[in-house]
């Protein structure tokens, strides 16, 4: 597709509300998955570090 204007760009043809709208969710999707990996990861480590000093209290 050729636009002649970035306002034709954007009105995508008069499919703008369903095509930025389609990029609006996966980019709210992607970041949710992104967050909720760290706070994941922050409580993966948390418990490894909680096993490990009960370990070496265990080992003393």
């Amino acid at each position: 597709m050729n636009w002649s204007s970035w306002s034709e760009f954007f009105a995508m043809g008069g499919h703008a509300l369903y095509v930025w709208g389609s990029y609006g969710v996966t980019f709210l999707f992607m970041a949710v998955e992104v967050l909720l990996l760290r706070r994941r990861r922050r409580e993966v480590m948390r418990r490894v570090r909680r096993l490990a000093r009960m370990q070496r209290e265990i080992n003393e």
